[in-house]
């Protein structure tokens, strides 16, 4: 029986370059995964500035309860939007997220199954919109400012 035998510089080379490159791949998957915040014992996430991210949250979201999309108006498209306020209220008016971040157009979060009020604020406009969180469906929901919204005002 033949075995392959590598010099011990040889070997140490083959294992820094698998380690190498190991680091580099995770290094750049951690440069477009959002981290996971927590509030109020609720996970969320929020992301999609670049399209790495984008395609990252639009990955994840079938594996969570509730997706919120924010986007303005422009003409016959849309364009993303970012920084906004969210707040979740459950059915009987309880915040059981208060004024989170959503750093990009997308935000996911693991709310329990029920009826829930979303407002959603970009620049001083805030939108709200009814969901109903059913297990085993995840829902989306679009929050869609209209034409000349002043993102500058938030900035």
């Amino acid at each position: 029986m033949n075995t392959l035998r590598f010099s011990r510089p040889v070997a140490a080379l083959a294992l820094a370059l698998g380690a190498a490159s190991l680091l580099g791949a995770l290094s750049a998957q951690a440069a477009y995964n959002p981290p996971i915040h927590m509030a109020n014992g609720i996970e969320y996430m929020s992301g999609g500035i670049s399209s790495d991210e984008a395609a990252l949250m639009q990955t994840v979201a079938p594996r969570w309860p509730a997706t919120f999309e924010f986007a303005i108006k422009d003409g016959s498209r849309s364009n993303f939007a970012a920084d906004i306020a969210v707040t979740v209220r459950d059915a009987s008016g309880h915040a059981v997220l208060s004024q989170v971040m959503s750093e990009g157009p997308f935000m996911v979060a693991r709310l329990d199954p029920g009826r829930y009020e979303v407002e959603a604020t970009l620049a001083g406009q805030t939108l709200k919109q009814s969901v109903e969180i059913r297990a085993g469906s995840p829902t989306r929901t679009l929050f869609l400012w209209p034409a000349g919204t002043d993102v500058s005002a938030h900035s």
